[in-house]
């Protein structure tokens, strides 16, 4: 009986997951870890779900690509994200980088935008503090 019941648990969560009903809109780091302790250079790969990468011009709906704001916060929805030392922008599509930054606590926000650059504000944006040696 436990395993009948346990089997259609299983079948209802691999048709959720099948149908995206499971699946969230968001970003996230892959690496490094939240509250992770590294080392520079430092290895960024970025994750994403419910929305697809495009290069920077590309103003199709559901689209764009990864910013990252180092030491600063999510931007409000619309807002232009900066192109600046502290705010990286991924234009081409990448989804990965390597940082270096000065030994202390930092914090990184990956921010998603459209294709002008357009924050699609703090639900599509992930902070994490890490700590460089």
């Amino acid at each position: 009986m436990f395993i009948n019941r346990w089997l259609v648990g299983v079948a209802a969560a691999g048709l959720l997951a099948g149908s995206g009903v499971a699946q969230a809109e968001g970003v996230t780091f892959v690496q490094p870890a939240d509250g992770a302790t590294v080392t520079n250079p430092m290895h960024v790969v970025f994750g994403l779900d419910g929305m697809k990468i495009a290069p920077a011009g590309t103003l199709t709906d559901g689209t764009g690509h990864h910013h990252l704001v180092i030491d600063g916060k999510p931007l409000p929805k619309g807002e232009v994200v900066p192109a600046t030392d502290k705010s990286l922008h991924f234009g081409k599509g990448q989804t990965e980088t390597d940082l270096t930054l000065p030994p202390g606590d930092h914090t990184l926000t990956l921010q998603f935008g459209d294709g002008a650059h357009r924050s699609y504000g703090p639900e599509m944006s992930k902070t994490i503090t890490v700590h460089v040696k």
